[in-house]
């Protein structure tokens, strides 16, 4: 299950990492390729019984977590966090989302002395089915999710990688749980 979980966050991590570039959000890039980085690490550790590898995505799913709790509250302008730099009225990041959301209607700006203009950022977007920052919420919620997941069953893996490593004998053989004193000659 830790498997398919691992696929899953990749194949969520690489849209997101695509998506991310198109809107030049350089943070969330460098974020995603660690993302990537870490949960080919998991994999590799579910893979192959490496419990140390494991338990670095463990460590990493939980920073994961907090930077996707983080990018939520961004969008959402939650606990004091803003999408608008509040001193000169810019935004400090540009989410893909923004100008190519699902059902959106581009509009020029109204005004006359703009229509000579070719600059993107006059451009407003006016009824949207869905706008940007939620796009980017439900993002959020779905690593988290699948994050949580991983995190459950990665902790599960552990366990029972660490259950059969306290079963070798020295012998360079394996004792069967119920037979713990047992020597194999």
């Amino acid at each position: 299950m830790l498997i398919i979980l691992c696929c899953l966050q990749l194949i969520t991590a690489l849209e997101r990492q695509v998506l991310d570039f198109l809107g030049y959000q350089w943070a969330p890039i460098m974020v995603n390729f660690l993302q990537v980085v870490m949960v080919i690490l998991g994999l590799f550790g579910a893979i192959q019984y490496r419990s140390r590898y494991v338990v670095m995505y463990l460590l990493w799913t939980l920073l994961w977590v907090g930077w996707n709790v983080f990018v939520c509250c961004l969008y959402l302008d939650l606990g004091g966090l803003s999408k608008v730099h509040s001193d000169a009225g810019h935004i400090v990041h540009r989410s893909w989302w923004k100008e190519n959301g699902p059902a959106c209607d581009l509009d020029s700006l109204p005004s006359d002395g703009w229509t000579n203009q070719e600059n993107p950022q006059l451009t407003t977007v006016l009824r949207c089915w869905l706008e940007y920052q939620y796009i980017e919420v439900l993002h959020c919620t779905v690593q988290l999710l699948v994050s949580l997941l991983g995190f459950v069953h990665a902790c599960y893996v552990v366990n029972a990688l660490t259950d059969d490593d306290d079963n070798f004998n020295f012998n360079a053989e394996f004792q069967h749980p119920s037979k713990p004193f047992q020597l194999l000659f």
